[in-house]
């Protein structure tokens, strides 16, 4: 009986090569067990055909172009990364980048207040904004066979979130770029699932580090060491 060598996964995120000796970073790196830069050859060509696309060639070759713009003093020696630029003038820059005129502010009902100012934003920058909160078509969450202790606020009749609706509200207005604004966890997939145009998050939902979610990996080894067990 021959034995069938386990094929290996990868595993970046345990990659213990310091980030420029990485194979995937530097020319004459190298790289760890399960490498999916120097195992998965076929899968790499089969991704470099998909770039051949017109439409994702222009799409990665801006998106690229607006990484190498978020740094000044690029030729100092030695390079010392400086960034300059938030994520909110990242989005406007590049969906001028791609000729963008109408974008898709989807946004949570509890982030109303930042989903004005965005929308303010994006205005002032030239767009023409289609937004849409995650209650809109107020669905109400016994359709989801939900009962009501599993509600936030149980005494109410409690609307769902419906980031499906927003995603076809959205192709149904023909946006060419979407936003996302503190969707939850599971919405935001749903949404990206069903929506025609390419999506990008400005925010994510976290309810506790006021939607600065590394907060709690950064502390994750002192003051936030529960989420390790």
């Amino acid at each position: 009986m021959t034995n069938k060598k386990k094929k290996l996964s990868a595993e970046c995120a345990a990659c213990e090569i310091p980030a420029g000796g990485k194979i995937c970073f530097s020319e004459n790196g190298q790289g760890d067990k399960g490498c999916p830069t120097l195992i998965q050859e076929a899968l790499l060509e089969e991704t470099r055909k998909i770039y051949e696309d017109p439409e994702i060639f222009e799409f990665a070759k801006k998106a690229s172009i607006q990484e190498g713009e978020c740094y000044v003093n690029k030729i100092e020696n030695p390079f010392v990364l400086e960034p300059t630029k938030t994520r909110i003038t990242e989005i406007c820059e590049f969906a001028h980048k791609m000729g963008y005129k109408k974008l898709g502010l989807a946004f949570c009902i509890g982030l109303t207040n930042e989903a004005a100012i965005v929308d303010n934003i994006l205005k002032n920058n030239g767009f023409e904004v289609v937004s849409v909160v995650c209650k809109a078509g107020r669905a109400l969450k016994e359709e989801l066979d939900i009962e009501p202790e599993d509600f936030i606020m149980p005494i109410l009749k409690e609307a769902m979130c419906n980031p499906i609706f927003q995603a076809k509200l959205f192709n149904a207005e023909k946006t060419e770029f979407n936003v996302l604004l503190g969707l939850c966890v599971g919405h935001d997939s749903l949404f990206f699932k069903y929506a025609d145009a390419y999506t990008t998050v400005l925010a994510v939902k976290d309810r506790v580090t006021g939607h600065n979610p590394l907060a709690a990996i950064y502390l994750s080894n002192s003051y936030y060491m529960k989420i390790m067990s």
